[in-house]
């Protein structure tokens, strides 16, 4: 039986045909001219021919798509039609140069265009970039790039997903994801976790499984197998049955023992607090307020802020709400306020570093998010992220007093600020800590790359070590301040019950993880995990340690997580 390894990143056994996702279209090479046997007016013709039939296959797929997805869809289908893109083209093939690069060309200065108009107009740039692969590759008689279309369920195996593609992802129809790149903390991996799906990252190998190829897929195990045996075809059964068991959440996380351990979702606006209230999380671990500014190119006015703040205050009435201050940077660069020529962004102006070079942003949001929690019920905790020194934490505390918020907080992402955790604790009220970028630093691994998926996990002993470190300090003498995990290492049971022996008091995470953490702590009492943590300290890699750790958890093999 040929199978593949990668990093499970999402629990879950499926046996389905693998769909694989087109490869991304190459540009036509630079000045590419008409062949010689080829007329303008044909290429002209059969461009026109191409660009219509990507806008009738877009028609068609918006029809049955809904949400985010049909409004992209749409949105493309106009473009594909856009007469300044076609003229644009064909006047370039009245020159000389081949259909390929004419709409290459063509498309490239009308983006241009739409992105220097601003607001909305700059959005419709990437729906012109996209039309332009898709009609490259109807010129070229390939797939069009993109989430395949499919009228039957399918496991999808792709390089990687942009965030782009996950706005066409149907999970109705896709059961499974499986990429040869990315990594435990990668989009592909946060997705899968949000939808429920069972997910495989960094498979090396997988992108050369045959389209319809019958593959078993387990997301706990990070392991595809082709052609599965009856044992396999069983266990994806078992998980149908154990999947439904698992979607209700009592609203109370707990050990065996009753040691309470609060479980809070991560959110990014009211559409999903709404639906993570509805799944009974005991309030709001993350609001990741980038929500409000990405794709401006101006910041949002007060009003506009306030408004979208308080539709996740108003969804937990009585609960507590932790409102993460603008993350920009790095991998979320917003045009008015972060620099995109830093020559190393993860390690930039990013998170609380931007009132350094941009003041009065952070502090007109923290005005902001007084104004949405004065009209709630909400308990609001406010935190800054990418925190480094005491001296950070310091300054965060007093804007937050100044602006009338009474729980400032401070996120542990930076390894510095593990190891001073007790100095930085002494100036605000708790410390969440996001772990997807703690590991990412502290191993020195870009998050996004497969090849270094076995680095960036935060089972790594240095990692769990920094997550001690900072409990430690949050209870030395004169602090006793709570330390909550919002990174997706909180969605992963097994870790969650380390986490929880390592002394941390809330777990936050994708609202579909909550009822699979719940039962898997419901069966550990405190000092047994407490002993675990120590194994997983203990052991000499994170392989080791993870493997460790499950072995002692009969619970997860039974439930298939």
């Amino acid at each position: 039986m040929q199978s593949f390894t990668g990093v499970g990143v999402s629990p879950g056994r499926i046996v389905g045909s693998v769909r694989q996702m087109p490869k991304a279209v190459s540009e036509p090479p630079a000045g590419e001219k008409l062949a010689s046997s080829t007329t303008a007016e044909d290429a002209a013709v059969t461009l026109r021919a191409a660009a219509k039939a990507v806008q009738a296959e877009l028609k068609q797929r918006s029809v049955s798509a809904t949400g985010a997805g049909k409004s992209v869809l749409e949105a493309t289908a106009l473009m594909a039609a856009d007469p300044m893109l076609i003229k644009g083209a064909v006047k370039l093939i009245n020159t000389g140069a081949s259909a390929e690069r004419a709409i290459w060309d063509s498309a490239a200065s009308v983006a241009e265009m739409l992105h220097n108009l601003g607001g909305y107009m700059a959005e419709r740039s990437t729906d012109v970039l996209d039309v332009r692969s898709r009609i490259v590759a109807e010129l070229r008689g390939v797939p069009a790039p993109g989430i395949p279309a499919a009228d039957e369920p399918f496991i999808l195996v792709a390089d990687d997903l942009a965030p782009a593609d996950t706005a066409t992802l149907n999970p109705a129809l896709v059961l499974a994801l499986v990429t040869s790149g990315g990594g435990p903390q990668s989009h592909t991996a946060i997705i899968a976790r949000a939808l429920g799906l069972p997910a495989v990252v960094a498979a090396a190998g997988v992108e050369d499984i045959a389209d319809g190829t019958s593959v078993f897929v387990d997301g706990a195990a990070g392991s595809i197998s082709v052609d599965p045996d009856a044992d396999q075809v069983a266990a994806a059964e078992a998980w149908a049955t154990t999947a439904a068991t698992l979607s209700v959440f009592s609203g109370e996380g707990s050990t065996a023992d009753g040691h309470l351990v609060p479980l809070l979702a991560n959110v990014g606006g009211a559409a999903d607090a709404v639906k993570a209230a509805a799944a009974g999380a005991q309030g709001v671990g993350l609001l990741r307020t980038e929500f409000c500014f990405l794709d401006r190119d101006e910041e949002p006015t007060l009003d506009e802020q306030v408004t979208a703040y308080k539709g996740v205050f108003d969804a937990f009435p009585g609960k507590k709400v932790v409102v993460r201050t603008l993350d920009a940077g790095a991998d979320k660069p917003l045009p008015f306020l972060t620099d995109a020529s830093e020559p190393n962004p993860a390690l930039g102006v990013r998170g609380y570093r931007t009132d350094f070079t941009s003041p009065g942003v952070l502090t007109r949001q923290l005005a902001a998010i007084a104004t949405a929690a004065e009209g709630t019920e909400a308990d609001v905790w406010v935190m800054a992220p990418m925190i480094s020194t005491a001296e950070e934490a310091a300054d965060f505390a007093a804007m937050c007093r100044e602006a009338g918020l009474k729980t400032p907080g401070v996120m542990v992402e930076v390894p510095s600020a593990a190891l001073t955790s007790e100095t930085i604790l002494g100036s605000v009220d708790f410390a969440s800590l996001g772990t997807n970028d703690l590991t990412q630093y502290a191993m020195a691994a870009d998050r996004q790359l497969g090849p270094l998926a076995a680095l960036n996990t935060p089972w790594q002993p240095a990692v769990l070590r920094l997550i001690q470190l900072t409990v430690a300090g949050s209870v030395a003498e004169g602090n006793n301040k709570p330390v909550g995990v919002c990174g997706e290492a909180a969605a992963d049971p097994a870790l969650a019950v380390v986490l929880v022996g390592l002394g941390v008091n809330t777990l936050s995470m994708t609202a579909r993880a909550l009822s699979a953490v719940a039962a898997v702590l419901a069966t550990v009492p405190l000092a047994e995990a407490q002993r675990l943590a120590a194994v997983a300290l203990a052991a000499p890699s994170a392989t080791e340690a993870r493997d460790r750790v499950r072995a002692e958890l009969p619970v997860l093999e039974e439930m298939g997580l």
